[in-house]
C-alpha cells in the first residue's frame, strides 16, 4: 500500500523541495490523497511538514540576505490572517477533496507555465495593493486546503516579474513558513478528537532527515525548471485523481 512507503516518500520529496527552497506541501496533499490518508489528518500534516522543511530554508537565505522584507511584507499583512480563518472554516471532506482536486490542478497549470527569468533582469516597480490583495487570496486558499502557498505565489510573481528567481525562491519561503504556522493555528480550535500522533512524528522525521540534507546541497545540483515540470505533472495527476474519485 502507498500509505506504507509515504515516509520514504516525504524524505525524497524533502530533500529536492528544500534544494531549491520550498516546503512540498502540495506534493504531501497529493500523495496523502493519492494514498486515502484520513481526512481529519491531511491538513494538519502537511502544514506541520511544510514548517519543518522551509525553517532550514529560511535561515539559509536570511543568511546569503536574500530575503527583502520590505517587499515582503504586503504580501503577508492579510495572508496571515486570512490562512487562520480559513484553516478555522468547518468545511465537509467532498467540499476538501473537490476544493483540493482544483487547487492542484491550478497549481500545476502554474508552475508548468511559468517564465523563464534571468537572475540579470531588471523586476518591475513592486505594486503593494496588488500584492496585499494577493496574499491574501493564496492566504484564504492556503488555510483552506492546508498548504503554505508558495507553489501558487512564485509562479505569479514571476509572471508579475516581481524580482530576481532566487528573491522570489526566498520570499515563497518566508511565505510558506509564516502561513503554515498561521494554519496550524487556525486548526488548532477543532482538531479531531483522535490523530495518529505516530504517522505525524514519522512524517516529520522523514521530511526533517530529507529537508537538512536538502538544504545543504547546492541548488545548482538540481536544474530548477526539470524540478518544477516533474512537480507540475505529479501535482496534476493527483488534482485529476482526487476530483474523479
Amino acid at each position: 500500500m502507498l500509505i506504507d512507503f509515504l515516509p520514504i516518500l516525504f524524505a525524497a520529496i524533502a530533500f529536492v523541495y528544500a534544494s531549491v527552497g520550498f516546503g512540498g506541501g502540495s506534493s504531501y496533499l497529493a500523495l496523502l490523497a493519492l494514498a486515502a490518508a484520513p481526512f481529519q489528518e491531511m491538513r494538519l500534516i502537511a502544514l506541520i511538514c511544510n514548517v519543518i522543511v522551509v525553517s532550514g530554508s529560511t535561515i539559509l537565505y536570511l543568511q546569503k540576505k536574500e530575503v527583502d522584507f520590505r517587499k515582503i511584507l504586503p504580501l503577508v499583512a492579510l495572508s496571515v490572517p486570512a490562512a487562520f480563518i480559513g484553516a478555522k472554516m468547518r468545511i465537509s471532506e467532498h467540499t476538501f477533496f473537490q476544493l483540493l482536486g482544483a487547487s492542484l490542478i491550478l497549481a500545476a497549470l502554474l508552475l508548468w507555465f511559468q517564465p523563464q527569468r534571468e537572475e540579470k533582469s531588471d523586476p518591475l516597480p513592486p505594486r503593494p495593493l496588488r500584492e496585499g490583495a494577493l496574499g491574501g487570496a493564496i492566504g484564504l486558499l492556503s488555510g483552506m486546503v492546508g498548504i503554505g502557498g508558495g507553489i501558487f505565489l512564485s509562479p505569479v510573481l514571476h509572471f508579475f516579474r516581481w524580482d530576481t528567481a532566487r528573491k522570489i525562491a526566498a520570499t515563497a519561503t518566508i511565505f510558506i513558513l509564516v502561513n503554515s504556522i498561521s494554519g496550524i493555528a487556525g486548526q488548532l480550535s477543532h482538531l479531531p478528537a483522535e490523530l495518529n500522533w505516530s504517522r505525524i512524528a514519522l512524517l516529520g522525521a522523514a521530511v526533517l532527515l530529507g529537508g537538512q540534507l536538502g538544504v545543504r546541497v547546492s541548488t545548482a545540483r538540481f536544474n530548477a525548471a526539470i524540478v518544477r515540470r516533474l512537480t507540475a505533472l505529479l501535482v496534476f495527476v493527483a488534482g485529476l485523481e482526487t476530483l474523479l474519485k
